[in-house]
């Protein structure tokens, strides 16, 4: 886990015929060792979403096909579950994508003056918009599991506990 990489690829195709299959050569390679795991395909569903999401940046309905075929799967099923959970991107987000909790007992702790800060000092303006340099974007989140350490704040895969709004401008920094 550790550090904010930006994932490796965000581009994307816009129509079937220009998008790039992820699961050839080594990285179908890495699929199938990682079903092995696994007593069925269905059960390396995440995994594989995972990994399409780590390539591209995000999970286009090209990518969810992708996944299904090779799964076998149908494509259906292989939604329901990119749209079910909220740490798959369903479209292209920036470089650092900030996730910060505002579930009760952080918002009773400012939460949003955190959300604020980021939204502010990123130049996002609004939730789930990414700025215009593209280096961010920002979304609350219900819980981050860390309620004893109010606000937390996860950008890309790195943890941050008891952020205020005041430490964000040196957060950001940070990230440079």
């Amino acid at each position: 886990m550790g550090g904010v990489d930006a994932p490796a690829d965000t581009s994307h195709g816009t129509h079937a015929e220009s998008y790039t299959p992820v699961f050839v050569g080594p990285r179908r390679e890495q699929l199938d060792a990682v079903l092995t795991r696994y007593p069925t395909k269905r059960a390396g569903l995440l995994p594989a979403l995972w990994m399409v999401q780590e390539t591209r940046g995000w999970i286009s309905e090209e990518g969810m096909a992708e996944v299904a075929q090779v799964l076998e799967l149908t494509p259906a099923y292989v939604k329901g579950v990119v749209t079910f959970y909220t740490m798959y991107h369903q479209h292209p987000v920036g470089k650092y994508f900030i996730q910060v909790c505002t579930t009760s007992p952080c918002a009773v702790c400012g939460a949003e003056g955190v959300r604020d800060a980021f939204l502010r000092h990123t130049g996002c303006e609004e939730l789930g918009v990414t700025s215009d340099d593209g280096r961010f974007t920002v979304i609350e989140v219900e819980c981050l599991g860390a309620c004893g350490f109010a606000t937390p704040v996860m950008i890309n895969e790195r943890f941050l506990e008891s952020v205020t709004p005041e430490n964000v401008p040196d957060i950001l920094a940070g990230l440079a």
